[in-house]
């Protein structure tokens, strides 16, 4: 029987920082099992942040100073990832394992807008004020169907596939990494990790997929989802037809060497951006590699796409009027183990080209960041950590930006 087990960012969480396997709560009534699991982090977080910024036409980038000329930023807040809840239950019928998951994820950070990251205007007063509340973000609402020997079948809401593997093995994400729109007046309640610097955010999608049984190892999962619209190019579109993604994972041990391999795809048609005739198609593919020996962890990613944007999906994708814009980016990490502390490093760049000479010229060209970050499991849930992390944002204008951050927090988790 499928018992509901941790959710994979928790899993990667507790893999990552060296602690014990993180165990759910669970509760059998009749045939079902009933779980729950999550997570409680705050950090504080230090951004020195560009005091001169040029203007730089990118959503995700090196900090910058506000309106008033400061260019520090102190914040108390979430990282990466925001608190979070998943319930979950299980159960085995006919043959047939089912479950259904629900993922909600508070943060700590003040924002009346709804999404604890895309907050809304609240006027002249913002969200940072007295009397305001966080916000509750619903990540996962989806079921699973699985059967020896048939594979699974999962429906709904949860993460996406291209990008997956990059976010689920990043060290920062029971950190901070960049530090992003923390470094800000009104914080959103996560902060970017490497996002946007070496990877594009994965993102949570309505999805439909079936995942093979394992075959040696190897996987394979294939779906369609609700397709997304880009993000400042335009307003919303009908779409002819779902957007498509899958993915091919192999893990497996050569002489004692653990590797693990992965590669995602994803397409997407983008009708009517910026008016008729203006269509354009969205691919991407990506490649994961991480080997392990002796607690010494090495992994490698590496994205190409064509109209995918930058930081988010579709997110500067095309220039308004359907002509895609081409970006890559990769990301390379090293992890080791030191009794019960993990050190780590990691070095992205993320780029993103100019769809045509009149493209404009003070679109982001390249984003880049080097962060060092320890974490040590006080026990086996909790988990004390500092990173420091150095960034820079360039401009095809030649322009740049240049931040620095460093955080020290803690992560419990259930």
């Amino acid at each position: 029987m499928i018992t509901q087990r941790i959710a994979a960012l928790a899993a990667g969480i507790g893999a990552m920082c060296g602690t014990a396997s993180v165990q759910a709560v669970e509760l059998s009534a009749g045939d079902w099992t009933f779980s729950a699991n999550g997570n409680v982090n705050v950090h504080y977080i230090y951004a020195a942040c560009e005091d001169a910024p040029a203007d730089i036409l990118t959503i995700g980038g090196a900090c910058t100073q506000d309106a008033d000329g400061n260019d520090v930023s102190s914040t108390v807040s979430n990282g990466l990832l925001p608190a979070a809840l998943v319930l979950g239950a299980g159960t085995t019928q006919k043959g047939y394992d089912l479950s259904v998951t629900f993922g909600l994820y508070p943060g700590i950070s003040s924002n009346d807008g709804g999404s604890p990251n895309l907050q809304q205007d609240a006027g002249a007063l913002g969200t940072n004020v007295a009397l305001a509340t966080t916000g509750l973000d619903v990540r996962q609402v989806f079921m699973t169907v699985a059967r020896e020997g048939m594979g699974s079948f999962k429906l709904g809401r949860d993460f996406g596939l291209f990008g997956f593997d990059a976010i689920i093995n990043d060290m920062t994400i029971p950190g901070v990494g960049v530090a992003g729109a923390m470094a800000t007046g009104a914080p959103a309640n996560t902060s970017l990790g490497s996002i946007g610097f070496g990877y594009i955010y994965t993102d949570t999608l309505a999805q439909m997929n079936y995942t093979t049984p394992s075959f040696g190892g190897a996987n394979l999962t294939v779906g369609i989802y609700d397709p997304l619209n880009p993000v400042l190019a335009g307003g919303a579109s009908n779409k002819s037809a779902p957007g498509v993604h899958g993915k091919l994972a192999w893990a497996g041990d050569l002489g004692g060497l653990g590797f693990y391999l992965s590669s995602a795809f994803i397409t997407q048609q983008q009708r009517a951006v910026g008016g008729p005739g203006n269509d354009f198609t969205s691919t991407g593919f990506d490649v994961y590699a991480r080997a392990e020996l002796g607690g010494l962890k090495a992994s490698a990613y590496y994205y190409s796409g064509q109209g995918m944007g930058t930081t988010g999906l579709f997110v500067l994708s095309d220039d308004g009027a359907g002509n895609e814009r081409d970006s890559d980016g990769y990301l390379l990490q090293l992890t080791y183990p030191l009794g019960d502390t993990t050190l780590g490093a990691n070095y992205g760049v993320s780029s993103l080209d100019k769809a045509n000479d009149g493209d404009a010229p003070n679109l982001l060209d390249e984003n880049s960041k080097l962060t060092f970050g320890a974490y040590h499991a006080l026990t086996p849930n909790l988990t004390l950590l500092f990173e420091v992390s150095d960034v820079e944002t360039k401009a095809h204008n030649g322009a740049s930006n240049n931040g620095s951050s460093a955080n020290a927090g803690a992560f419990l988790s259930f």
